[in-house]
């Protein structure tokens, strides 16, 4: 299957310059592809995932792939998508905020030398110095006003009570310009993004045309929405983000496998780099046990593994075994760090070790000494996953690979307990 027809079989084909072109120029040799990240925050979320796993297929294809960090169309903020203006970034937020979603375009793609390594941009080198005479010549004069008023990302905002300032309406100005220059300087040939960037993609491709009478090429894949039309990578408690910081490998981890059944072979045709034929295996498969989740802890453990690292994935898979029964004294120092960094560290002193109703009441397991007691009486507490008796000292229980002890009432109340001498 070549590369288009695989991307129209993932459902990631939305919006395409002329198919039978471009589908002769991708099968003519390696072409250069890019997908443009705004630094709107400090971190990616997995909305931006589809962009580097997109690029990352066009990569392990053979093309050359350009992640760009929006240093200078991060200034101005793209009016696509959205009903009203952004609060502008000052110059050194947006230089803190390029310089870590820059490490994170990193982490996907392949940078190491050779034919096709990646190559990561940021359209302030080529933008920052240009006078705002120079640009208009060089790029206003070529796009014209009633050309941009009929892009969606303008006409519905124009139409909208908020409206449209003109440093938003210049956006498109500034991405027509980024394509230009990867064509001019890097050959490079095809753009992609959400669909929303349809109009943006279209006005860079007429420039090149305009400016050098070269062909261009754009791909937009649909935007993402959940099965019952919430959006997509939100939770309750906000943003699902790629840096670990802001949402742990553990937290990133349970976001994808709590994708519903109606979601998941959707995210696994999109997400995954698997080929086409493993996914359909690993559908049928959860199909016989959907109980048994195996396409969300396929896709889950894909994903932790490509943002995170393999390692950060099997503590994480491990991190969720314990705090759902398994065993913890057969898991990992890290799988217990990303336990701790869920529900927390309380220390208690060794003197008061043997008071466990003190020592539960202080971890927040018990309401008080006495809801303690009685819950112990009954065997209803477990230390390191055994049935606590009310003679037990914890100060004389062999402490978990993470120097603690995990205490545990029913089946999701837990807490870490380090006792210190």
């Amino acid at each position: 299957m070549d590369l288009l027809a695989e991307l129209d079989a993932r459902g990631l084909v939305h919006d395409t310059t002329d198919r039978s072109s471009l589908a002769e120029r991708l099968d003519a040799g390696p072409i250069g592809v890019y997908v443009g990240f705004d630094p709107t925050a400090d971190s990616l979320h997995v909305g931006h995932l589809l962009g580097q796993v997109g690029l990352r297929r066009f990569q392990l294809a053979g093309h050359r792939v350009f992640p760009l960090a929006g240093g200078a169309t991060g200034m101005v903020g793209d009016p696509s998508g959205r009903s009203e203006e952004r609060n502008l970034l000052t110059r050194d937020e947006l230089e803190h905020n390029v310089s870590k979603i820059s490490a994170q375009l990193e982490r996907i793609l392949d940078f190491s030398p050779g034919p096709n390594a990646a190559t990561l941009v940021n359209n302030a080198d080529w933008t920052a110095q240009v006078s705002l005479l120079d640009f208009l010549r060089d790029v206003g004069k070529h796009v014209s006003v009633s050309h941009m008023l009929g892009k969606d990302s303008v006409r519905s905002r124009i139409g909208s009570d908020s409206g449209l300032s003109f440093t938003e309406f210049s956006y498109m100005l500034l991405q027509a310009n980024d394509f230009r220059h990867l064509h001019d300087a890097h050959g490079v040939e095809l753009q992609m993004g959400g669909s929303d960037q349809w109009g943006n993609i279209t006005a860079g491709i007429d420039l090149i045309r305009r400016t050098s009478g070269s062909s261009a090429h754009g791909v937009t894949w649909p935007l993402l929405t959940k099965s019952d039309g919430t959006k997509f990578g939100k939770t309750a408690s906000g943003a699902v983000w790629l840096d670990p910081e802001r949402t742990t490998p553990y937290q990133f981890r349970q976001f994808w496998l709590q994708t519903d059944d109606a979601d998941v072979a959707d995210r696994l045709h999109r997400f995954s780099l698997r080929p086409l034929e493993e996914i359909e295996s690993i559908l049928a498969s959860h199909a016989e046990a959907p109980h048994e989740r195996r396409a969300q802890r396929a896709l889950a453990f894909e994903l932790t593994s490509m943002v995170h690292g393999e390692a950060a994935a099997v503590a994480a898979d491990a991190a969720a075994d314990v705090l759902f029964g398994a065993d913890p004294r057969s898991v990992t120092a890290e799988a217990m760090s990303m336990v701790a960094a869920e529900i927390g560290v309380v220390d208690v002193a060794a003197s008061v070790a043997s008071d466990l109703a003190e020592v539960l009441v202080t971890a927040g397991l018990a309401q008080s000494k006495s809801d303690a007691r009685r819950t112990l009486d009954g065997g209803g507490f477990k230390c390191n996953g055994e049935a606590m008796t009310p003679d037990l000292n914890l100060a004389d229980v062999p402490a978990l690979p993470n120097g603690a002890l995990l205490l545990q009432r029913g089946r999701k109340s837990h807490r870490l307990v380090r006792i210190f001498f």
